[in-house]
């Protein structure tokens, strides 16, 4: 997949994982993108690790999913880290 493409896919599983989690995470599109393309690695790297699948199509459901779940596990993440930094504001 190119890099652009990864990019893309980073910008739509983070926004899609922003939409199934509820509450309120903090960032804009810039820290969605930053966390879905992050959170894409993610979901690729433990998808070769644990199923034996990276991501390498960009049509491909199983990608897709890998991106999703991988930004879900970053949001969650970060939406813990900032969680303090908010609420003592």
């Amino acid at each position: 997949m190119s890099f652009l493409g990864f990019l893309l896919l980073g910008l739509i599983a983070g926004a899609i994982a922003k939409l199934i989690l509820p509450g309120k995470q903090g960032g804009g599109w810039f820290i969605t993108l930053l966390l879905g393309v992050v959170g894409a690695l993610l979901g690729g790297w433990l998808g070769s690790l644990i199923l034996n699948r990276p991501l390498t199509e960009f049509w491909d459901l199983g990608t897709w999913l890998l991106a999703i779940a991988g930004s879900i596990i970053v949001l969650l993440i970060y939406g813990f880290a900032t969680r303090n930094s908010r609420s003592a504001a």
